[in-house]
């Protein structure tokens, strides 16, 4: 079983007494809060939102630590399976209860929900499970796991959400916007589209959204409100926008010579270029930017042979010469850097020195559709070709934790529950 995390439980306990607390509070509320209709009948009121506790949602169960699930895609025959790291029960989920569209293209997440690209569209899945981030403290939640149904075309790039909003940008310019809670609820709205986006990403942040114009002339990010509307251009540039990533300290976009970070404050939004320091190639340059929820270190390869380590708060690039890659990840905060060589061996490297310091035999040499997915104790890697999951402790030596048959070919994998 995943290790508890001793935070997370000694806050939970607090929740929980809190929540006895407004439980209490809130039968006191129901009973005495019933009015007549004017017919002499009392029926019975749905409940006022001060009678829910605190993080209460309808239809979830909510947990003292984080459930993270994989979800899992065979690129052969469409296969799709989620694995709960709790139970270590793999659910099957028929995407296209109507027809066979073949494999699965590609996979992404954002958090809850899981994306899977086939050669028509793009279907979402919900995962049932997700974290909700309130700054001081989070909730766990669970729930059952279903199919929703497709989001976006074939050519689906990008996918970014938050509480209200999803973003589904495509690779030929443009983006539908969806209205989270019906994803929430189980079907797909009709999507609202952001035709005049171009062919970058749409980020959700703050209550607006984050533009990059890839590809465009003025090579800017918008700022923009929940509609569409411009509502400003940040002054600093980013040339060939490529590779974004949500972080605590605000949305990192991946630009020609380095990193734009972008934050807001009272409703003012600012850009911060994060420069390389040097000159690097288009294709050395960071474009897949991968990292542990809720951490502000990021991992990007960095061309054939080499990883890009970005420190988010010290505004930061470590590059790491690490041979023929794979994949890569970091739990951030003093973790280890984590890379799949194309060998299937996993290292681990320290940050500050660029050191390997453990490496273990993973998977068959030669498999280059492997991830690194990595939460606050576990980092997790899909081997297609032995139809299995593997657990790794990462503060251990790279010891094997677990070890998952699915009985399918992952090919793709994310990890949801953040």
């Amino acid at each position: 079983m995943t290790p508890r995390n001793t935070h997370q439980i000694r806050h939970a306990k607090v929740l929980s007494r809190a929540a006895v607390l407004v439980v209490g509070a809130g039968l006191l509320v129901g009973l005495t809060g019933c009015q007549s209709d004017g017919g002499g009948q009392r029926p019975a009121a749905k409940p006022r939102p001060s009678s829910a506790p605190h993080g209460y949602v309808e239809g979830a169960e909510e947990s003292s630590e984080q459930q993270s699930r994989l979800v899992l895609a065979d690129a052969g025959t469409g296969t799709v399976g989620v694995l709960d790291l709790t139970t270590e029960d793999i659910t099957p989920v028929d995407v296209t209860p109507s027809k066979r569209t073949g494999g699965v293209r590609g996979l992404r997440t954002d958090g809850r929900f899981a994306y899977l690209r086939t050669d028509d569209a793009t279907y979402a899945v919900d995962s049932g499970t997700w974290t909700v981030d309130h700054g001081d403290h989070v909730h766990y939640y669970r729930a059952p796991i279903r199919p929703v149904g497709p989001v976006g075309g074939a050519g689906t790039a990008q996918v970014h959400s938050d509480q209200s909003v999803t973003a589904v940008s495509s690779n030929k310019g443009g983006a539908q916007l969806f209205d989270r809670k019906k994803l929430e609820e189980g079907t797909v709205p009709r999507g609202r589209s952001l035709s005049d986006a171009g062919a970058g990403a749409v980020v959700p942040y703050a209550e607006h959204l984050l533009v990059a114009s890839a590809g465009a002339e003025r090579d800017t990010v918008e700022v923009r409100s929940r509609d569409g509307a411009p509502v400003a251009v940040l002054d600093e540039p980013c040339a060939s926008a490529r590779g974004e990533a949500v972080t605590r300290r605000g949305v990192v976009f991946g630009c020609a010579d380095g990193a734009l970070l972008v934050s807001e404050d009272k409703g003012t939004f600012s850009a911060t270029k994060i420069p390389y320091g040097r000159a690097v190639g288009a294709g050395e340059r960071a474009a897949d930017f991968r990292h542990r929820a809720g951490s502000t270190t990021l991992a990007a390869r960095a061309g054939d042979d080499a990883v890009w380590v970005l420190d988010v708060a010290d505004r930061t690039w470590t590059r790491i010469g690490t041979g023929p890659v794979v994949a890569a990840n970091t739990p951030g905060e003093g973790g280890p850097l984590l890379v799949l060589g194309e060998d299937g061996a996993l290292s681990a490297y320290d940050i500050a020195t660029r050191k390997r310091t453990a490496r273990t035999d993973l998977l068959n040499k030669g498999t280059a559709s492997a991830v690194v997915e990595v939460d606050i104790s576990r980092a997790y890697v899909n081997d297609a070709g032995g139809r299995k999951v593997y657990e790794i402790d990462y503060n251990d030596g790279l010891r094997l934790a677990r070890s998952f048959p699915v009985g399918f070919a992952p090919t793709h994998m994310v990890e949801t529950g953040r």
